[in-house]
């Protein structure tokens, strides 16, 4: 704790009274400091202890007990810190990487579904909270759009819609699916594309460490295997029929899983492939999967946000924080930095000035 005393004097020959000045950051009788602070969004927003627990917590530490709102609104201030370079971290995925990661989860924010946003990298994390999960959230927070480097998914057709960026499926999602399609539609061609697919994955691993791209034997050899299994596949799957006395519905037909998989298969062959060709896209989409999971914790401990307002400044602190720790920074260090005034950035993100 310190104590500022400003003193009051008075001129003796005129009387005029003078005072002294307190620090400019102190504008109120009582106040809490950045460190305080820094611990409290640290407790609150990275640890995910709900607001009671975090003042019973300081209580326990310092035998004084911080406000709800005091934790409130201390972690607005840090949102509001950090807002720049979560600006600056947009811009930078936006227009200058190669490829980049995309994920969506809901989230209840005032027991209505939202849908918070993710586009991430090995170095970076952004986060933003949408009322919509497809097309229209995707325009309005404006990464995709503008994106020119490759988009690494799930395959959303939201995200598919998008074709001057081009696309690398999670493939960790095609095994899922094979997997189930071999329990419950047993077929042969199943197992053996399963088995392909996992075949590339250790090719492209054991070539990476000694050469940009694999030979145009490996390419044509995978290529080739790879129509055959999803032909073999399609002959077996057929397109449902509809019956001639029954009355036409507009729309898509139902299909079967399988199916609807091996569609998926032939017609984003360059997308499921694309780590194959260019040894920059990742096989899977566990990065997003990685960084989005915190979401899923945070409504475990709370169950959902009071108000878009808290949701806002999570997704802000939480993008800032998992930049900061993916660039070899501590998260409490990082909260400090951002109290002090200079908060953390990667040096090869700029922010304007």
């Amino acid at each position: 704790m310190t104590e500022h005393r400003a003193e009051v004097k008075c001129c003796p020959h005129c009387g005029k009274e003078s005072k002294g000045v307190f620090p400019q950051d102190f504008t109120q009788p009582v106040q809490y400091g950045p460190e305080i602070k820094a611990q409290a969004v640290y407790l609150n927003q990275y640890q995910m202890i709900p607001l009671k627990r975090v003042s019973e917590t300081f209580e326990e530490f310092y035998e004084h007990r911080l406000s709800e709102g005091t934790i409130v609104e201390a972690c607005q201030d840090a949102a509001e810190r950090v807002a720049p370079v979560n600006q600056a971290i947009k811009k930078h995925l936006t227009e200058q990487e190669k490829v980049v990661n995309f994920d969506e989860t809901g989230a209840r924010i005032d027991g209505k579904l939202h849908w918070l946003h993710l586009a991430c990298t090995p170095l970076l994390t952004y986060y933003e909270v949408q009322a919509k999960r497809g097309q229209a959230a995707i325009e309005a927070i404006g990464i995709l759009p503008e994106f020119r480097g490759i988009a690494v998914h799930d395959g959303l057709k939201s995200y598919l819609t998008y074709d001057k960026a081009r696309h690398g499926l999670c493939n960790e999602h095609h095994l899922r699916e094979l997997e189930f399609i071999g329990e419950r539609y047993p077929q042969v061609w199943v197992s053996e594309f399963g088995d392909l697919l996992m075949e590339i994955k250790a090719a492209v691993d054991l070539a990476r460490s000694t050469q940009p791209c694999l030979s145009e034997v490996q390419l044509s050899e995978f290529n080739q295997r790879y129509d055959e299994l999803v032909e073999v596949g399609l002959l077996a799957n057929p397109p449902p029929e509809q019956p001639e006395t029954q009355e036409k519905k507009r729309g898509r037909k139902k299909q079967s899983p399988p199916k609807n998989l091996l569609d998926r298969l032939h017609d984003h062959k360059e997308a499921v492939l694309a780590f194959m060709v260019d040894f920059n896209v990742p096989f899977d989409n566990n990065q997003a999967e990685r960084d989005i999971r915190m979401m899923k914790v945070k409504q475990k401990v709370s169950g959902c946000f009071r108000s878009e307002r808290g949701a806002k400044a999570f997704c802000h602190i939480r993008g800032y924080i998992s930049t900061a720790r993916k660039n070899g920074q501590k998260a409490l260090s990082a909260l400090r930095q951002a109290f002090a005034g200079t908060p953390f950035s990667p040096a090869f993100v700029s922010i304007p000035a």
